[in-house]
C-alpha cells in the first residue's frame, strides 16, 4: 500500500524515519533531519527538505553518503548483497545482463573513478524518465565525468544520489509524473527530426524551413489537434497556432509559447519545453470538457535561434509587427535566400503584416523554458521565477588583410587577418569582465580558404554581447566596436561589422511574476527569483505585452545548446503544475 503525506506527517519520528528507509542509502540520519521540517503539503517539499538536510550535513558527511553506495556491476552486485532498492535499478538499466566486455569495461572505469576521485562513481541509472539508461548511456556519462574535477564531481555524484532518493520516493508514495512523462515524451519523439547532415551522425539540428523543420511543424500542429484545441494552422512565417477557446465568445486569450528550431548539434529541450507543457495543461482542460474565462493561444514559434539567416526572432517578432522586408534578401550558406525558402514552404509572405497581433485581445504572454544554466542545479531547486531577460547585440564580423605565404613574410610585414579577430575577442572577454552581468562571446569563427601555410587574409567572425540593462548594453557595445575599429587601424586591415539583431532588456510584468511565484510556492517549492541571461521570444512578446518567464531546472550542470541538455520528468510535471496553477489563478482574477 502507497505510503501517504498524512501518514508520514501524522508518525512518530522514530516511525517516520522507518517509513522513509531505503530512499538515501544506508543513511537514516537524512530522513530525520528532513522530517524536521514536518508537516509537508506536497511531496515536492519533502524532497526538498532532504536536499537541505544534505546540504546541510558538511562535505565529511557527505563524502560518507556517496561511499554507502555500491559501485556500478560492482562486487556487490556480483556478490547479491546490494540493497533491494540498488539491485532493482541497476536491473533496469540491464546492469545485471553485461557482456563479458561491458563488465570489463564498467569494472576498469570503477578502478580509474576510485583511483582520481576517491569515492565510487554514482548515477542515477534509472534516468530522467525513470525507465533506465542503457549501457551505452550509462558508459558514455562514466567516462566523461572522470574528466571533472574533485569537487565538481563530488557535487555531481550528490545530485545524482538526490535523482535517486527521488524516484525510491516516488515508489514508495506511488506518485508518478503522468504528464511529465508525456511532455518528456513529445520532445523525445520531435527529435527524431534533424536536418541533412546532422540526422545522419546522430545529432539534433532544426534549422529555420529545413525539411526537419517543416516536419516538426506538421508533428506539432498534429499534436495540438489531439490535444483539443480548437483551431491549429501554420501561419506565414510557419509558426504552428493553437487556439482553445474562451468559455464564452469574445473573451480574451493568453498568449503563451516558445520556439521549435534549434543551434546545430543541440539539446531536445531549449524551446520546446515551452510548447509541450501548454500544451500537456490545455489537453487536460479538453479533456475534462472545461471552458476558462479566457481562451489560450500557443504559438510554437518557428525561428528564434537565428542559425540560418542572420535575422532572429523571426517567429515571435512577426506577431509584434517587427519583420524587416529586407530580411527576405538575406541568404544562408547555400545561397539560398529567405524569400525563395519562404516560398519553398509554401509560405505567403504577402500574409506576414497580417500575423501582429492586438493587445486588445490579450492578458498576456508567459513562457515556459529550461533554465540553459546551472544555478537551479546547483541549489537543487527544481523552478526559478525570471525577473527579467539581459538586453543583448548581434553583430556578424569581416576583417580583411592580405593572404601570404606563412614562410616567405616576415612577422612585422604580416596584414593577419585571423589575429585582429583573436585579439578582439580577448579584449571583448576583459572588457565583459569589467561589469557585473555582462558577457560577450565569439561564439563563431572562420578563415576562408584558408591554408596551413597561409597567413590569413580574410576572416568571418560572430560577436554576441549581453548586459542587465540597455545602458549598460550599449557601453560595452561602443568599447568593444571602438576596440575593433583600433585594431584594423592599427594592423592595417579593413573591417565591417553588421548587427544582426539587437533586443532591449526585458524586465518581468511585477503581477505576472507574482502570479508565478504563487504557483511555485502552492507546490511547496522554495521560492527562487532570477535573471536571464539568454534570451527568449518573451523580449519580442514584451514589445507589446506584460510577460513572465519560469525557469525548469536542467541536468548535467545545466548544460545547454549541447546534446548532454536535459531535464527530468519529474520537474516537467512541476513545471505542468505551476502551468496549470496560473490559470487557476487567472481564472478566478476573470469570472
Amino acid at each position: 500500500m502507497a505510503l501517504t503525506l498524512e501518514q508520514l506527517n501524522a508518525a512518530p519520528l522514530s516511525e517516520a524515519v522507518q517509513l522513509l528507509d531505503g530512499v538515501y542509502e544506508h543513511s537514516p540520519w537524512i530522513a530525520e533531519a528532513a522530517l524536521a521540517r514536518r508537516p509537508f503539503t506536497s511531496l515536492a517539499q519533502l524532497k526538498y527538505a532532504m536536499v537541505q538536510a544534505l546540504d546541510a550535513a558538511g562535505e565529511e558527511r557527505q563524502l560518507q553518503l556517496i561511499r554507502a553506495h555500491p559501485e556500478l556491476a560492482g562486487k556487490a552486485m556480483v556478490g547479491k548483497t546490494l540493497t533491494a532498492e540498488s539491485t532493482n535499478e541497476q536491473n533496469k538499466a540491464g546492469l545485471t545482463d553485461c557482456t563479458p566486455k561491458e563488465f570489463e569495461r564498467i569494472q576498469q572505469l570503477n578502478q580509474d573513478y576510485n583511483a582520481r576521485f576517491g569515492f565510487p562513481f554514482i548515477l542515477a541509472v534509472r534516468g530522467p524518465r525513470g525507465l533506465g539508461l542503457s549501457k551505452r548511456q550509462i558508459i558514455d556519462t562514466f567516462a566523461r565525468r572522470l574528466d571533472n574535477p574533485r569537487d565538481f564531481e563530488r557535487a555531481e555524484a550528490l545530485r545524482n544520489i538526490h535523482r535517486i532518493a527521488e524516484i525510491r520516493l516516488n515508489d514508495k508514495f506511488d506518485a508518478e509524473p503522468v504528464l511529465g512523462n508525456d511532455v518528456w515524451d513529445w520532445h523525445e519523439r520531435l527529435a527524431q527530426h534533424s536536418d541533412a547532415g546532422f540526422a545522419e551522425l546522430g545529432q539534433l539540428t532544426v534549422t529555420y524551413l529545413t525539411d526537419a523543420h517543416r516536419a516538426c511543424a506538421q508533428r506539432i500542429s498534429h499534436w495540438m489537434r489531439e490535444a483539443g484545441f480548437d483551431e491549429v494552422s501554420i501561419d506565414a512565417v510557419g509558426n504552428v497556432v493553437g487556439r482553445y477557446h474562451p468559455a464564452q465568445e469574445g473573451g480574451k486569450y493568453l498568449l503563451t509559447g516558445s520556439h521549435y528550431d534549434t543551434v546545430r548539434n543541440a539539446g531536445k529541450y531549449d524551446g520546446r519545453l515551452g510548447i509541450f507543457v501548454p500544451m500537456a495543461c490545455v489537453r487536460a482542460l479538453a479533456r475534462e470538457k472545461r471552458r476558462l474565462p479566457f481562451g489560450i493561444e500557443l504559438v510554437a514559434f518557428a525561428e528564434e535561434e537565428g542559425q540560418r539567416y542572420k535575422a532572429t526572432f523571426l517567429g515571435s517578432g512577426a506577431l509584434v509587427g517587427d519583420f524587416d522586408p529586407a530580411w527576405l534578401d538575406q541568404q544562408d550558406a547555400d545561397g539560398i535566400t529567405l524569400r525563395d525558402a519562404m516560398v519553398h514552404a509554401g509560405l505567403c509572405i504577402d500574409d506576414i503584416p497580417r500575423l501582429k497581433r492586438d493587445a486588445a485581445r490579450y492578458l498576456g504572454f508567459i513562457e515556459v523554458h529550461i533554465e540553459q544554466g546551472p544555478v537551479l542545479n546547483e541549489l537543487g531547486i527544481p523552478l526559478g521565477v525570471v525577473t527579467s531577460i539581459n538586453a543583448s547585440s548581434r553583430y556578424q564580423c569581416q576583417v580583411t588583410g592580405m593572404a601570404s605565404h606563412a614562410g616567405t613574410t616576415p612577422m612585422d610585414l604580416r596584414r593577419d587577418a585571423a589575429l585582429a579577430a583573436a585579439e578582439l575577442a580577448l579584449y571583448a572577454e576583459q572588457r565583459a569582465l569589467r561589469d557585473v552581468g555582462s558577457v560577450a562571446t565569439v561564439g563563431m569563427l572562420q578563415v576562408p580558404n584558408g591554408s596551413v601555410n597561409v597567413v590569413p587574409g580574410r576572416c568571418l567572425f560572430s560577436l554576441d554581447m549581453r548586459a542587465p540593462s540597455d545602458a549598460q548594453r550599449d557601453a560595452l557595445e561602443a568599447d568593444v566596436l571602438a576596440e575593433f575599429a583600433s585594431i584594423c587601424q592599427r594592423r592595417g586591415l579593413r573591417y565591417e561589422s553588421t548587427r544582426s539583431m539587437q533586443a532591449s532588456a526585458a524586465p518581468s510584468n511585477p503581477v505576472w511574476q507574482m502570479r508565478w511565484e504563487a504557483a511555485v510556492q502552492a507546490l511547496g517549492l522554495p521560492l527562487h527569483r532570477m535573471p536571464s541571461g539568454a534570451g527568449h521570444d518573451a523580449m519580442k512578446i514584451h514589445q507589446m505585452l506584460p510577460q513572465a518567464m519560469l525557469f525548469v531546472r536542467g541536468e548535467n550542470s545545466g548544460i545547454s545548446h549541447n546534446p548532454l541538455e536535459s531535464s527530468t520528468a519529474d520537474d516537467m510535471q512541476l513545471a505542468v503544475d505551476a502551468f496549470s496553477h496560473v490559470l487557476h489563478q487567472l481564472a478566478q482574477e476573470n469570472p
